[in-house]
């Protein structure tokens, strides 16, 4: 049988977060439709992924990361957690190195 389906991420209290309600995060340094949070980076921000059978939808998009994974991003921006945040509402990576930031729509 097939795996379930993660559901895309969704704004909830004008924030990005993930299916378990975990605050997503956008990375200044990223280029246009890719992710610049590799190794090391990858580790404390780990990249919000999707599976190859997922599919983009209106602003909720895809990118391809170097190792061809597929990366959930918000209109073309890729989306990330934060290793340190433990429950949903956390938002303890915000304005790290004032290059990490909140996801908002």
């Amino acid at each position: 049988s097939l795996p379930a389906l993660a559901e895309h991420p969704k704004i909830a209290h004008d924030r990005i977060v993930d299916e378990h309600g975990m605050t997503l995060y956008f990375f200044d340094k990223d280029a246009a439709g890719k992710s610049m949070c590799a190794g090391g980076c990858a580790t404390n921000w780990p990249p919000a992924m999707a599976d190859s059978y997922d599919k983009a939808s209106g602003d909720w998009t895809l990118i391809k990361r170097d190792d061809g994974g597929l990366q959930r991003a918000y209109k073309g921006r890729p989306l990330y957690r934060w290793h340190k945040d433990m429950k949903a509402g956390d938002t303890t990576g915000d304005k790290i190195n004032n290059v990490w930031h909140v996801a908002k729509p």
